[in-house]
């Protein structure tokens, strides 16, 4: 069963609406009161929809609310059921520091059809659909999966370019990268983005690899399905609160490498705004008339994959 084409619109003025309220604490060296003005705009506009919705993937527990918290229940009630993923403001610092790449994120799927994943890391692998599935894996050594991407898309090694995170955990896959002079792009927040950036040959990353937060592994996996492109992810769940979590999530093999069909099931629409612009989306642009958003979309089923431009008139 499809989610109704008359939803992309509505959806792409959650995170409109999410991105200009942000967009207000710009450089304002406040990445909490940035969230927090996009947590508030976004479910005030998802408590005005018709859909029966709950939250899978948030920002942390009910006792952490006024958060969107997973579990909690958003929409009028009437409608269709979904469950939701959101990251109201994906890259808190680069908004709070006026640095490009500051989103506002959001998927929907029909209920039970989107993972609910922990709020742990994940090990996770992204790449463009012309790849063969067993060209790419987790478990290979960053060696082999380099070597068998060279190949399939007939470029030397020193052709590709692979996007990881900045982080010391990282250190010994970025070293090892670096001896086999493949291209690096270092990016220090922001995964969902950077998980996107193999959707298109024009953004030139060949490969997105490393530990990043889980729920942004389930948001980048969304709309990667609607591009056809792959993705696999292995959350890391040690403690034993963690473990506690996964169980309770109905998560009973810790260990298992999920691919991106076992994440995002059926139907689903994906829409990112940029608050800050990125590589994937310019920023909100305002003036003392209107408000100018730019969103990525996507919807599975139409095959629907664009930028959607929206004004947002200021009234008196």
């Amino acid at each position: 069963m499809s989610i109704d084409k008359k939803y992309i619109d509505l959806i792409v003025n959650v995170t409109s609406k999410g991105a200009i309220s942000a967009s207000k604490f710009i450089g304002k060296k406040d990445k909490i009161s940035a969230d927090q003005a996009a947590v508030n705009a976004m479910r005030a506009e998802l408590n005005n929809l018709n859909i029966n919705g709950k939250v899978v993937i948030g920002e942390g527990e009910l006792d952490e609310a006024p958060m969107l918290f997973i579990g909690e229940k958003v929409g009028l009630g009437t409608g269709i059921s979904v469950d939701i993923a959101v990251d109201p403001l994906e890259g808190t610092n680069f908004v709070a520091n006026n640095l490009p790449g500051g989103l506002s994120v959001i998927s929907i799927a029909e209920k039970g059809n989107l993972f609910q994943a922990p709020e742990t890391y994940m090990n996770k692998i992204a790449y463009g659909k012309n790849v063969p599935d067993e060209a790419i894996d987790l478990d290979f050594s960053v060696e082999k999966n380099i070597k068998n991407l060279a190949e399939v898309k007939n470029k030397k090694i020193n052709q590709l370019s692979v996007c990881i995170l900045d982080r010391p955990r990282h250190k010994n896959i970025i070293e090892n990268l670096k001896k086999l002079k493949v291209n690096v792009k270092l990016i220090s927040d922001g995964d969902v983005s950077g998980a996107l950036l193999v959707t298109d040959e024009k953004y030139n990353i060949d490969l997105f690899m490393g530990i990043g937060g889980g729920p942004e592994g389930v948001l980048a996996a969304c709309a990667l399905d609607a591009f056809g492109c792959k993705f696999q992810g292995r959350f890391i769940i040690e403690s034993d609160k963690d473990i506690n979590r996964a169980q309770k999530m109905g998560i009973t093999d810790i260990k298992k490498k999920y691919i991106l069909s076992e994440i995002i099931k059926g139907d689903s629409i994906f829409c990112a705004t940029g608050i800050t612009a990125g590589d994937l989306v310019n920023g909100v642009i305002s003036n003392e008339k209107k408000h100018i958003t730019e969103t990525l979309v996507t919807h599975k089923d139409s095959s629907l994959t664009k930028i959607v431009i929206k004004e947002d008139i200021i009234k008196p």
